[in-house]
């Protein structure tokens, strides 16, 4: 680093290069000019981690018990690589090699924050609400800053960032792009507008907000499978049954459920195309109404009924897929139907597919390929980390929570962002987000991969040190342990 004679201090933290003033922070607000020290702001983060069974906090001790194999140790605090610094200009060793040892064995873990310019979010939205047709631009402040992708079980899908977004088009789509990666995966909320779709606020762990309206509830199931769940529920209380969904609407009376309790036929006629019996697909559009439809009267699926097999008097129940809309109908002797007040015997079985609703949330996982530069901080060959990785020799953790490491080629690995502890992550205006990445294996599988072992500290050594500080856990860890995840 050069020092001008203005008393300025040039960064290598990233590709910018900032030259910053003295009581001043660089363009990122990471790192800073305090009397001439290049310093970094964000205090080292070492993760506490609580035992199953309460919130007690669990001190970082060598042994302590029996090793199960756990390379992280999820009973003790572990060293996390926020607020550790970059490896860039990529040659240099990661700014943190730690040595442990558990029950005799000698642990190395390797603890840096990645610069990802290949980088992104997807975020699952729970809701039957039509937020925009399979691959519309999604956008923010005007900018696309990604797409949205085919819909899941009661859940709509985006897919925001990567990095075409950040460095292929305008100057401004990159840095608001890398504004919006960064607030989500920082738990905050954030306003996205979806062409030829929805507005929508999406907070991770947070109910989505669609239009301006609150979603409460996941559905239970599509059509098809509410008719399966809860078909005992209405067998000898009500003739028919249609459970509107915009991808499979159910019907009681043809369904296999149905069969099973020897419903008699009622002679309805759906709108749509049949699938297999009781299973009707497209019987509308997409849209806020019904069970995810465009209807606001359920009746408008319904394209009549059949004189032979219908009767004056038979009783139809219409209920959504989350039990908030519902209507009961008597036919009368034209076999029109009238709607009617809902039994009371009926009301419960509504209650009760609402009951078996989840609650609407966003989730959102950061997305990411650990490059050449992070590898190389970890090994002068850095083909053999990805070895390793891929061996189940070296355990992948970010801020401390477990990740999901995708085959194939290259570390490319996703995280629930709840599972990082708060503003685990940052950015550099190149652009790109800078996230943290820990790299645990065994002394002797880090010296066989050709690692920087003269560049190895002491736990003790990074436990003494004033700048780091202790957080808890993220309370997503701790439920992912005592599930045995």
């Amino acid at each position: 680093m050069s020092a001008p004679p203005d008393g300025k201090i040039r960064c290598d933290a990233c590709p910018v290069l900032c030259y910053i003033k003295p009581g001043m922070s660089g363009a990122c607000d990471r790192y800073a000019n305090e009397n001439g020290e290049l310093v970094r702001v964000d205090p080292h983060i070492l993760l506490e981690r609580t035992v199953s069974g309460g919130g007690t906090v669990v001190p970082f001790l060598e042994g302590g018990g029996d090793w199960d194999g756990d390379l992280i140790r999820a009973s003790n605090p572990f060293v996390t690589a926020i607020g550790a610094g970059t490896t860039y200009p990529d040659y240099k060793p990661a700014p943190f090699i730690v040595s442990s040892k558990v029950d005799g064995v000698d642990m190395v873990t390797v603890v840096t924050e990645g610069i990802y310019s290949y980088c992104g979010v997807k975020v699952k939205i729970d809701t039957d609400r039509f937020i925009g047709p399979e691959r519309s631009l999604v956008r923010a402040d005007g900018e696309p800053v990604g797409h949205v992708m085919t819909g899941e079980y009661g859940s709509q899908m985006l897919s925001l960032g990567g990095v075409n977004h950040l460095t292929h088009g305008g100057k401004k789509e990159g840095r608001v792009t890398c504004e919006v990666l960064m607030d989500l995966c920082n738990g905050k909320a954030v306003e996205l507008n979806v062409d030829d779709g929805a507005t929508l606020i999406v907070q991770a762990g947070q109910p989505p907000i669609v239009n301006g309206e609150t979603e409460a509830r996941m559905r239970v199931g599509c059509g098809s499978a509410t008719i399966g769940m809860f078909a005992k529920q209405w067998h000898g209380k009500v003739d028919e049954v249609v459970v509107v969904d915009d991808h499979i609407t159910g019907v009681l009376s043809e369904h296999q459920a149905g069969k099973m309790l020897d419903i008699r036929e009622t002679g309805i006629r759906m709108k749509g195309r049949r699938s297999t019996p009781g299973r009707y697909f497209h019987v509308a559009q997409p849209g806020s109404g019904w069970g995810g439809t465009d209807i606001t009267d359920p009746l408008e699926i319904v394209a009549g009924f059949n004189p032979d097999k219908a009767w004056p008097g038979m009783t139809l129940l219409m209920v959504s897929t989350t039990g908030e809309q519902h209507a009961f109908f008597r036919l009368d002797e034209r076999l029109n139907p009238v709607e009617t007040p809902l039994p009371a015997d009926l009301r419960r079985s509504v209650e009760l597919i609402s009951e078996n609703c989840e609650p609407a949330l966003c989730s959102v996982l950061f997305m990411a390929g650990a490059g050449g530069s992070l590898r190389a901080g970890v090994t002068e060959n850095p083909v053999r980390l990805t070895r390793s990785v891929k061996d189940a020799l070296t355990t992948v953790t970010a801020g401390g929570a477990p990740v999901y490491v995708w085959p194939g080629g290259g570390i490319t690995f996703m995280v629930d962002v709840l599972a990082l502890p708060e503003n685990a992550f940052g950015y550099v205006p190149t652009p790109a987000l800078v996230a943290p990445i820990e790299f645990t294996m065994t002394l002797a599988d880090y010296a066989a991969l050709g690692g920087h072992l003269d560049h190895i500290r002491p736990l003790d050594d990074i436990l003494d040190e004033e700048s780091g500080r202790q957080v808890t856990q993220s309370p997503a860890i701790t439920a992912l342990r005592r599930a045995g995840a």
